[in-house]
């Protein structure tokens, strides 16, 4: 198959970017449980940061050096006139790395729409008070909608059910999501690629982020104090009772989020000794600087001819 410059140039990107986030998706992966549990020894904000990282990580990696360093090298060692046959092993890495980002954006943009209408319903048929929108809703909706200025929504049925106390403890669960942008961690999350298409590898990171981001959430909300903690662990728990109907969006933070952690989540609050503050107990450096590592690693390796070359060779075996 004969292409132009240009096109041989977005294969070889392509490809390499697949060969490269799946070899590092499946060692992720493969170590998910590990992390997961190593997260449990650090405060849950710091445990819910650490999950994020490692879950873009493989994609962070694999752009990184295809812009530092393949697409450099191609563009200094390839001579420009000239055509060249692609591999049918290349072009089906490349179609397999347009297949995974399709469907990552995909499923991103869905998110997106489905918050976005959810926001206009709700602001449609509900009315705005100080804190939040009122809705109209035979179930009980509590929930934080948008990712730049997201908003607060409410249903009038737990309004009128949760004392004040536990009110105004589920309205600060709330908050915190929205100080911790993570309904756009979430959106981040979305996009990023699966390892292969239709075959995630990540589910345990995702769900570990999604429990110890309740957890920071939660802990934020009482902020040590055991009244705000047993007021919203009876929030909690009442809300529960009342049968929440399921998530309208992948981007709204509700005050159950799925109700897979319900439970640790209420020792959790019941136990001062879990809301009481951590200290020295943060991901190590190595996570932060490995990452910068990488990018100035990357950036001083592309200034090298000799790593330039080795990389076109490593193309040139590809692309045959």
């Amino acid at each position: 198959m004969n292409v132009s410059y240009i096109l041989r140039l977005l294969c070889l990107s392509l490809a390499s970017f697949f060969l490269i986030h799946s070899t590092v998706g499946l060692l992720v992966s493969w170590l998910s449980s590990v992390w997961v549990r190593f997260a449990l020894r650090v405060t849950p904000r710091a445990a819910a940061r650490f999950l994020l990282i490692l879950r873009l990580f493989p994609p962070m990696v694999a752009l990184i050096l295809v812009a530092g360093l393949c697409v450099p090298s191609y563009l200094w060692l390839e001579p420009a006139a000239t055509t060249e046959d692609i591999s049918t092993w290349c072009l089906a890495a490349a179609v397999l790395a347009v297949a995974v980002w399709g469907i990552s954006i995909t499923r991103a943009a869905r998110a997106l729409v489905g918050s976005f209408c959810y926001i206009r319903h709700c602001k449609k048929v509900g009315r705005k008070t100080a804190t939040a929108w009122i809705v109209e809703d035979a179930a009980p909706v509590l929930g934080l909608a948008g990712i730049i200025h997201p908003e607060l929504v409410m249903s009038q049925k737990l309004l009128s059910a949760l004392p004040k106390d536990q009110l105004v403890a589920a309205l600060r669960h709330e908050r915190a999501h929205g100080v911790s942008r993570d309904n756009l961690k979430r959106l981040l999350i979305l996009l990023a690629p699966d390892v292969f298409p239709y075959f995630h590898g990540f589910t345990t990171l995702e769900r570990g982020w999604a429990k110890f981001t309740e957890w920071s959430a939660d802990d934020r909300a009482v902020a040590g104090n055991s009244r705000r903690s047993l007021s919203l662990a009876a929030a909690l728990v009442r809300v529960a009772r009342m049968n929440p109907a399921p998530e309208s969006s992948a981007l709204v933070a509700s005050l159950l989020a799925d109700g897979r952690d319900l439970s640790a989540r209420v020792d959790r609050l019941l136990s001062l000794e879990a809301n009481a503050p951590k200290r020295g107990r943060r991901v190590p450096i190595f996570v932060v600087g490995g990452t910068v590592m990488l990018v100035v690693g990357a950036i001083a390796a592309a200034l090298e001819p000799v790593t330039l070359q080795s990389v076109h060779q490593l193309l040139e075996h590809l692309v045959r």
